[in-house]
């Protein structure tokens, strides 16, 4: 059909597309044509139209558009399957960290749930034909019943309780997931008329941002349109010092009237309605912000930022921009050219659980991915390091590098303050204490006097000392760091948490620290 409309392009009207939608024979949404665009409709678990849409971007398929986003979207009015089964056990409320877990299985079990009942019919075009027009002449001369879902004139669906029973058995799930469904099935009941008012639903103007202290916090943003100022939401994931994750999202009102991308994730105008400007926002970040490593998930998120601030005539916040796609080509190499290291890609790969385009969601995988990373230390090539202050990727030489000259403090020892290369120095000991082994650090302050002066900075990267350390840590890894000299510690620690579960390291162990020579250090656990 693809290649008949190409060579009869006049053949195609609206009446007769429409004509084909209300023949064809439903399929699954997994069948929907992966290489071929067009107008489309999406059939409910009854069997009954109810949505006829378009692909109307080149580079959206009718796979991509059916079963990847109506069927498994988040629940807005462009993801319809989503919304319209958004109900009892299926049922979840959006970036709600207090329901989150039990909300996963709901979406789990309501993805499965349309790909089992649900149906959508499509008619392939040429992509010389303007879609877009096809579709909306297509909607006005549907009959009203087969394009409910687009005029909203339905509510969410009550839940077809046999049929989601019988998913439920085939999807295996245990006592602790039933009763989770159990759990959101009682909340929908106090809170349906959410997903089924007509319009968006009323929200406090901002969350308070989360206290700290986080090791790093991750960014992404969310734009009305191709102008990168056009911030309307931006999610904050923080990550605590046991790995635990903290999200913190809010709509920003980009005051525009230009809303080019809401088909992608779903904002628009009346999404942000009472929603604060980039200007109210920015403080708060800058705030929570400050000291910290900052993660985007490739650069786009700060080039939005700093063009919300030139818009605003404002200077960008001095935060430490990382990037995690960086950290995703170390960790895994295999994905150039295999997918790529974009979030997508990322998630069929590491198994993430995530709605792609909703900012708090992104901002949270982009943590997972970075976690994820740090995880691989004993098994790939390279050392992925993370702390509060910086994330390093850092190869493993077969020898430590040359150190560059420094002054050297005083030697609590009483010995030689440049050791044979041949031998060690042993300068102290650090006790490990429950505090060390929650945050990944170790305390230096009773060897504090045995590291040069030019390697002890201050509080914060902005402050970090000339030079550097090496810290050989077991097996052949190494750190490159400087002091953090108010905390009195290695300023660079995520590799103290696979320092410690290597050596099984407990409370009341002994850390020895000895010198190799001028800035190499070797440090080793000692057991009660």
């Amino acid at each position: 059909m693809f290649n008949l409309f190409r060579r009869k392009p006049a053949s195609v009207t609206p009446d007769s597309i429409l004509q084909q939608i209300l023949c064809a024979t439903p399929k699954a949404t997994s069948m929907a044509p992966k290489d071929s665009r067009g107008v489309y409709g999406l059939v409910d678990h009854l069997g009954d139209l109810r949505y006829i849409g378009s692909t109307r971007s080149a580079a959206e398929t009718f796979y991509k558009r059916i079963h990847q986003r109506h069927r498994t979207g988040s629940e807005t009015t462009s993801h319809y399957f989503s919304r319209m089964y958004n109900t009892g056990r299926m049922w979840r409320l959006r970036n709600d960290p207090a329901t989150k877990a039990d909300g996963d299985i709901a979406k789990k079990l309501r993805n499965a749930f349309i790909a089992e009942h649900c149906r959508a019919v499509w008619v392939p075009l040429s992509d010389e034909l303007d879609i877009a027009g096809l579709e909306a002449a297509v909607i006005e001369l549907a009959p009203k019943e087969v394009v409910a879902w687009n005029r909203r004139g339905m509510e969410a669906y009550e839940e077809p309780v046999d049929l989601v029973d019988h998913v439920i058995d085939q999807l295996k799930f245990s006592t602790v997931e039933r009763a989770a469904l159990d759990r959101q099935r009682a909340r929908f009941g106090g809170s349906a008329e959410v997903f089924v008012a007509p319009v968006a639903p009323s929200r406090p103007r901002m969350q308070r941002f989360p206290e700290g202290p986080f090791r790093f916090v991750t960014l992404d943003v969310e734009t009305a349109n191709n102008d990168r100022s056009s911030i309307c939401q931006i999610g904050v994931a923080c990550v605590r010092p046991n790995n635990s994750i903290e999200t913190w999202v809010t709509y920003i009102d980009p005051q525009t009237s230009r809303w080019v991308f809401t088909g992608l994730h779903g904002i628009s105008a009346a999404t942000v309605n009472g929603s604060p400007t980039i200007a109210e926002v920015l403080p708060i970040l800058e705030k929570g912000l400050r000291g910290l490593t900052v993660y985007q998930h490739s650069g786009f998120d700060r080039s939005a930022v700093r063009a919300a601030c030139t818009a605003l005539s404002r200077p960008e916040p001095e935060w430490n921009w990382q990037d995690s796609v960086a950290v995703a080509r170390r960790a895994w190499p295999e994905l150039r050219g295999n997918g790529g290291h974009g979030l997508a890609s990322l998630k069929r790969h590491l198994g993430l659980s995530f709605e792609h385009h909703d900012a708090g969601e992104d901002a949270r995988a982009a943590a997972e991915v970075v976690l994820q990373a740090e995880g691989l230390r004993a098994s790939i090539s390279a050392d992925i390091l993370a702390d509060e202050e910086d994330f390093d990727v850092i190869e493993r030489p077969d020898a430590p590098e040359t150190p560059p000259k420094s002054k050297i403090g005083s030697n609590p020892a009483g010995t030689s303050a440049a050791a044979s290369p041949q031998g060690k120095e042993l300068v102290g000991f650090s006790v490990i204490t429950n505090g060390n082994l929650n945050n990944n650090h170790f305390y230096l302050r009773e060897v504090w006097t045995a590291f040069p002066e030019d390697c002890i900075g201050g509080a914060n990267m902005a402050s970090a000392a000339p030079c550097s350390l090496t810290v050989l840590w077991g097996s052949g890894n190494h750190v490159i760091t400087d002091l953090d000299g108010k905390k009195k510690l290695f300023r660079k620690r995520g590799w103290v948490r696979g320092f410690f579960t290597e050596n099984n390291a407990q409370e009341g162990d002994r850390v020895a620290i000895h010198r190799v020579n001028l800035t190499t250090f070797e440090v080793s656990v000692l057991k009660m």
